[in-house]
């Protein structure tokens, strides 16, 4: 079974944990960063959740059993979250040796502690935060052209941008896998941008997904400023500050906790 728990706009962090009192510690700390946390209380469930949704996140309490290493390497070698920053939570220090095996970045040793897990969740801040930047995709309507090797240009507009491609809407479909340079120019800065760009879908009424395949070394660093400007303004200010207020009640699924704390 699992449910979504303390949703916020930041970080979505997946935790993997039989207990409702390792919920509740890495839940309340995880939202001092403003993450949301998907709790899961089952292996095979976990492994469906890392192979079918985005986490920024994943944290996996290895108390489950011997399989419950068997989360991190799927993550790892899935399409979706082989970036996503890794977290063990561990009794031995054989279970920890084991985790980074598996591909944990970090590991949190048992007896956890509000402090403990809160420095470690410091510590990874930053890559967690280099994760998100990557899948951040700005909504933004500039024109845009896609030149396709012995066609005519295709004209259009861009729906958003990332590091690494954009949604646009054209005047022609194009056709999924299709390869071709786009160009646009980005508000406020004065040279058009270029790239080798790879369709990977579309529709009939000329909606369409690129991914940047070559850009220059120039364009490919304005590009990245542009981006990492949007993404820092859409962050909540206690993202940076590091302090975010705790919330007047908990969730009702991690309510159990409280029995365990008092």
């Amino acid at each position: 079974m699992y449910s979504q728990v303390m949703p916020v706009s930041a970080g979505k962090m997946l935790l993997v944990s039989p207990s409702s009192l390792t919920m509740y510690q890495v839940a309340k700390s995880a939202h001092r960063f403003d993450m949301s946390v998907q709790v899961c209380t089952e292996v095979r469930t976990a492994l469906e959740l890392v192979n079918h949704q985005k986490f920024d996140a994943v944290t996996v309490d290895l108390s489950l059993g011997p399989h419950a290493t068997g989360i991190l390497r799927e993550a790892r070698s899935s399409a979706a979250n082989r970036t996503a920053v890794a977290f063990a939570i561990s009794s031995t220090l054989d279970q920890s040796a084991d985790a980074f095996r598996a591909g944990s970045s970090f590991v949190l040793e048992r007896p956890l502690s509000q402090d403990s897990i809160r420095r470690t969740l410091h510590a990874a801040h930053g890559l967690i935060l280099r994760e998100r930047r990557r899948y951040f995709r700005c909504p933004i309507a500039v024109p845009v052209s896609v030149q396709q090797e012995g066609a005519a240009p295709v004209y259009g507009e861009t729906s958003d941008i990332s590091e690494e491609g954009m949604a646009l809407r054209l005047l022609t479909p194009l056709t999924p896998g299709a390869e071709g340079k786009v160009q646009f120019t980005l508000p406020n800065t004065p040279v058009p941008i270029r790239a080798e760009a790879r369709v990977c879908w579309c529709n009939e009424s000329g909606q369409a997904g690129l991914h940047f395949e070559s850009i220059s070394a120039r364009d490919s660093s304005e590009l990245l400023q542009w981006v990492a400007c949007k993404f820092e303004k859409q962050l909540a200010p206690t993202e940076i500050g590091l302090c975010a207020p705790l919330p007047q009640t908990l969730p009702q699924l991690i309510a159990p906790a409280w029995s365990e704390l008092t």
